[in-house]
């Protein structure tokens, strides 16, 4: 197996943005936008970076901020190069919404730009940096699905008792009281769709006629083809209401749950079953007239395997082979999926490896952590001494030019200390991202050495392409070329060099 070294090194030239985002809340605590922005100069400092672009939201909640101003004018700066890598503080300082830090880390992933966490000590611009926030990232959807099977578990239950899960209910009818009620000012709306589809047998003709009748759909909007789709095929309007039947995917995507998880309430029918039978049947009649070719499917390893004489090997659609079309080489997908899940296990089971590293340069942080530690509470001190001196002044206790004498020096103590707290943090932030915290890899690792084979096959392609840079498939023999974690005598030579 081959390896590509993690750490690239500090005086590599890069352009970058510094991102502050401060709640108002924690502004009231005293977290300080200036001191984010010192310690990110501090560590673009200390890497040999150039700041470009500071991108201030300070206030702006982190429910979502893709479309804030600052992170549309950050996003133009990373499509047009002016940066090229994003310093913040920690991961919910850049989104408190996981699926938009996931959302951000693709596009600086597409545009070959790097994201630097100060204190997950996540720098994607090292290999390493790059593995662990894909693992987070993997990990953190894990926890939602687990999430959202707990509360379908709930909607099921619900639905099995015949109970409305809320009061979103098919057009034509109202929720009251747990029940469904027929509309006053829908139900003829949608009665007449029915009769205008079979006497016209387009969707489309019915949408437009009914929108040149003036009625519009329950958002009051012309009603479109899709929608008229919508209330025609619904059961509920001959008098059965199923819901809980699908699952969703995104913000409209869904897939199909079984028939045993559907919820069913009987309700007032708007037309006779005789006319949605029809109705229906000649929808399904236009239907087979064209069916939409399904996507191909994408294997694991689709975009890293190629064959030793230098072609790139792609799986058919009706093959279970990798197939080289120069040299007619093959390989089972099964066959490579174990392969590279006892990989998996090799590439981060190596202790023996960081044993050395970690005795060596956990001291050296638990030194410069305690030096940090000590530095807050100097800082802490300082303060209180200058509030209890401003209250002596206040209470006539001291004159003011006694009121000067104490206060000057320790506000210019004050000025100093603070100087120092974001070089100090650089100092260990650089720590930490050269350093990689071994054990938390080695930990997730294991997580997900697990659970690989019960992951939906586009979660493993992200994987694989975070740790894997190459597999060669050669006659009898496969090469696989991961990024690895440093040994100690790397890393314990990077902490050198930054004392």
């Amino acid at each position: 197996m081959k390896d590509k070294p993690l750490i690239a090194g500090n005086g590599t030239a890069k352009n970058v943005g510094i991102w502050i985002r401060v709640s108002s809340e924690d502004q009231a605590r005293g977290d300080s936008p200036d001191i984010h922005e010192a310690r990110a100069r501090a560590y673009a400092a200390a890497r040999g970076w150039t700041v470009q672009e500071l991108y201030d939201l300070a206030g702006v909640s982190g429910k979502s901020v893709m479309e804030h101003p600052e992170a549309k004018r950050m996003l133009a700066d990373l499509k047009h190069g002016r940066i090229t890598a994003l310093i913040f503080s920690k991961l919910a300082r850049l989104s408190r919404n996981l699926r938009e830090v996931q959302d951000f880390g693709d596009i600086f992933r597409q545009s070959n730009a790097d994201l630097v966490s100060l204190n997950e000590s996540i720098d994607t611009s090292t290999a390493g940096g790059r593995m662990f926030f894909h693992l987070l990232g993997v990990f953190a959807q894990w926890e939602r699905e687990e999430i959202s099977e707990r509360i379908n578990a709930s909607f099921s239950t619900r639905a099995k008792l015949g109970k409305l899960l809320n009061k979103n209910v098919p057009y034509g009818y109202r929720a009251e009281d747990g029940k469904m009620l027929l509309h006053p000012e829908e139900a003829h709306i949608r009665r007449q769709a029915y009769e205008l589809f079979l006497e016209n047998r387009r969707k489309l003709v019915v949408a437009r006629m009914l929108n040149n009748k003036g009625y519009r759909t329950r958002q009051n909007c012309l009603w479109r083809e899709i929608q008229i789709h919508n209330i025609l095929t619904d059961p509920s309007a001959k008098g059965v209401y199923f819901f809980n039947r699908t699952k969703r995917n995104g913000s409209w995507k869904g897939t199909p749950k079984p028939e045993s998880e559907w919820g069913r309430i009987a309700c007032e029918p708007i037309v006779s079953e005789e006319l949605w039978t029809e109705v229906n049947r000649i929808i399904e009649e236009e239907h087979k007239t064209y069916r939409r070719r399904g996507r191909t499917p994408t294997q694991t390893f689709s975009n890293l395997t190629w064959c030793n004489c230098g072609t790139k090997m792609y799986c058919r659609k009706d093959s279970p082979k990798y197939f080289c079309r120069a040299c007619n080489n093959k390989i089972p997908i099964a066959d490579l999926e174990a392969i590279f899940h006892d990989e998996l296990k090799a590439f981060f089971a190596n202790s023996e490896k960081l044993a050395s590293h970690l005795v060596a340069a956990g001291k050296t942080l638990q030194d410069k952590e305690a030096e940090l530690q000590s530095l807050e509470s100097g800082i802490q001190k300082v303060r209180e001494e200058m509030n209890q001196t401003h209250r002596l002044y206040i209470d006539g206790q001291i004159t003011a030019q006694g009121f000067g004498q104490y206060y000057k020096p320790a506000e210019e103590r004050l000025n100093q200390m603070m100087a120092e707290l974001p070089k100090l943090q650089a100092s260990l932030d650089l720590m930490k991202v050269s350093r990689i915290s071994a054990e938390d890899v080695m930990s997730e690792a294991k997580t997900l050495y697990d659970r690989w084979p019960r992951l939906p096959i586009d979660e493993r392609r992200k994987i694989a392409e975070a740790v894997c840079e190459k597999i060669v498939i050669g006659k009898g023999e496969i090469d696989i070329t991961l990024a690895y974690l440093p040994s100690s005598e790397e890393l314990c030579k990077s902490q050198t060099q930054l004392n």
